[in-house]
């Protein structure tokens, strides 16, 4: 008879295999890929990687950072007015409207973007329909604006949904307590709130922050011109000159970005436990 402990194993047996197959071995043979040169074992790769796209790898950084503070702002914002606000109506449709960005692909997010931003884009046309501006003022955002409009607007709703969650489980008694002395509810949600939802926020944003280093559409719609972002530098290079030792360089320098977030947060949260 089949014990527990081997159910269970079956159970999650398809999970590890996929996990396993489509993840564990591409990052293997990505980082075995990146120390391998034509002379042999070495660091040419690297340096390659370095002299040539060192701009677009500061770039990238900065970018997903000014995104990930944004996406944190952002999100504290609407899960302050989830917890916080005292007009039924508004939450309501706040609630209802927040998450639609959930369901819409990095792809179709970059292809949207693509036409609202452009110089004659929807945003553009409005604005000169409206009277605001002139057609001599239109501005194209299809720069590095665009790549974070577009990483904020889809990133935030998943940050503020942990957020608003955090927030929702937190005793109402010292909420109620501040208002009755007479805290105004931004500082309520700053001084009592978010100090209580740090954690979750962090682990949110540390989320956020590894998607969109990932991501290769919205950097290609987007921003074609230099400096890019890394992903896009990878997929140059395969497709260019069919270099998969730089690419993978750079998708190894891509992984130790992202790791040490990870770690920065593990350490921080090691040091606050204990």
């Amino acid at each position: 008879m089949v014990s527990k402990k081997m159910l269970g194993l079956l159970l999650v047996l398809p999970a590890l295999v996929m996990i396993g197959v489509f993840f564990i071995l591409p990052l293997i043979a990505s980082v075995i890929g990146a120390f391998e040169t034509p002379e042999g074992a070495g660091l040419s790769n690297f340096v390659k990687a370095r002299e040539l796209y060192s701009e677009d790898i500061l770039f990238s950084v900065l970018i997903v950072t000014l995104a990930s503070l944004l996406i944190g702002f952002f999100a504290i914002a609407i899960g302050g007015y989830l917890t916080l606000g005292e007009n039924p109506r508004a939450v309501a449709i706040l609630r209802w409207l927040y998450r639609w960005p959930l369901f819409i692909p990095f792809i179709v997010v970059g292809q949207t973007l693509r036409t609202f931003l452009a110089r004659n884009g929807l945003m553009n046309n409005m604005l000169v329909g409206s009277g605001l501006i002139t057609p001599d003022q239109a501005l194209s955002f299809l720069d590095w604006r665009g790549i974070v409009i577009a990483f904020v607007w889809k990133q935030t709703p998943f940050v503020a949904l942990l957020v608003a969650g955090a927030m929702a489980s937190i005793d109402r008694g010292t909420i109620e307590a501040a208002r009755n002395l007479g805290a105004s509810r931004p500082r309520i949600l700053i001084e009592i709130v978010v100090p209580q939802v740090l954690v979750t926020l962090t682990v949110g944003l540390i989320l956020s922050f590894v998607t969109m280093m990932s991501v290769l559409s919205v950097p290609l719609m987007i921003n074609a011109q230099s400096p890019t972002m890394i992903t896009a530098d990878i997929a140059f290079r395969i497709n260019a000159y069919g270099d998969y030792g730089v690419a993978n360089a750079l998708g190894f320098i891509s992984l130790i970005i992202t790791s040490t977030v990870a770690w920065l947060y593990l350490k921080l949260s090691v040091k606050e436990r204990s």
